[in-house]
């Protein structure tokens, strides 16, 4: 892998869309177990697939329900288990937009800038059925890829017509017959299949640079807060009542800030705000605190002679 960076949008925010998220594969080389709800940085690989594509107009997951950072829609193949064009077909059903991004549950390096950015690729690409990312050694990721939705239902209804059903049919049967653009991204595309997968994954998202954000969205996930905020602000402010105030303030001072903000009811405009006066009021006791040590401070031009000053009369 290379650095864990998140691919940017190259234009323009994406048009709306419908997300199809396969959650329901066998997961035989993880001996079987519930893969999408295997935890990196402390969230279920779905659940950061899910926050990826935040911002589809509806998402539909192919699996047997289950708990969820947020409300989705849920269908299933049948039968179950009959394989990812199956359950893509499935899914599909319960889209209505022209677009539609399809994503495996297993995707630990996912974000919402990635997802925009297929979209994007597909927007400037017309005679293109779809974008998909490619991996590391240049391999298609088919389930992880923005397609027309049109183009998806034509050629699953042609193959279901060729074999009767989508029972077992691998995904190159229908990635081989759409003209499909690529975007290299070995990031985004890196799935989690194997233990090792998993391991990777979990150290990855510990390097410096990487683990206020993994946490940060960890915590927004589990304490049901969707809210984007300056997290700089918040630190700053940190960093102010630390120093002026003292070391337990900055913790306690944020704390009020974010319940400030709540009792608000406002966005990340009311944080700001309460981050602000805050702030201030942190400055207001430094420079209290400065004035206080400047007073305390020997005087250099203090007479040698005790009790007396050089401008006393």
């Amino acid at each position: 892998m290379t650095a864990y960076e998140p691919t940017p949008p190259p234009g323009a925010p994406p048009a709306a869309y419908d997300a199809v998220v396969l959650a329901g594969g066998a997961a035989r080389r993880l001996g079987g177990v519930d893969k999408p709800g295997l935890r990196v940085g402390g969230r279920a690989l779905l659940d950061r697939v899910l926050g990826a594509c935040a911002d589809a107009r509806a998402t539909v997951v192919v699996a047997d329900p289950r708990p969820t950072a947020r409300p989705v829609r849920w269908a299933r193949e049948e039968p179950p288990g009959g394989g990812p064009l199956a359950a893509l077909d499935a899914g599909l059903r319960h889209t209505t937009a022209d677009t539609v991004v399809v994503l495996s549950a297993d995707l630990p390096f996912l974000h919402e800038a990635t997802v925009h950015t297929l979209l994007a690729t597909l927007g400037a690409a017309p005679d293109a059925a779809g974008a998909l990312l490619t991996d590391a050694d240049g391999r298609d990721q088919p389930l992880v890829a923005a397609y027309r939705a049109a183009a998806l239902r034509s050629e699953l209804a042609a193959l279901t017509e060729e074999h009767g059903a989508l029972t077992g049919l691998p995904l190159r049967r229908l990635t081989g017959a759409l003209d499909l653009t690529r975007v290299p991204d070995p990031v985004a595309s890196f799935d989690c299949d194997t233990w090792d997968d998993l391991a990777t994954a979990r150290a990855r998202i510990r390097e410096h640079g990487h683990v206020l954000d993994e946490w940060i969205s960890a915590a927004k996930d589990e304490l049901g807060i969707d809210l984007d905020v300056d997290i700089k602000v918040l630190l700053d402010l940190a960093r102010d009542a630390a120093h002026g105030v003292a070391r337990p303030a900055a913790p306690l001072t944020t704390f009020l800030v974010g319940y400030a903000a709540g009792r608000a009811q406002g966005g990340p405009e009311a944080v700001a705000e309460a981050s602000r006066k805050a702030a201030a009021l942190a400055q207001r006791w430094a420079d209290e605190a400065a004035a206080a040590q400047a007073d305390a401070a020997p005087d250099a031009t203090r007479d040698a002679t005790p009790g007396t000053r050089p401008d006393a009369g």
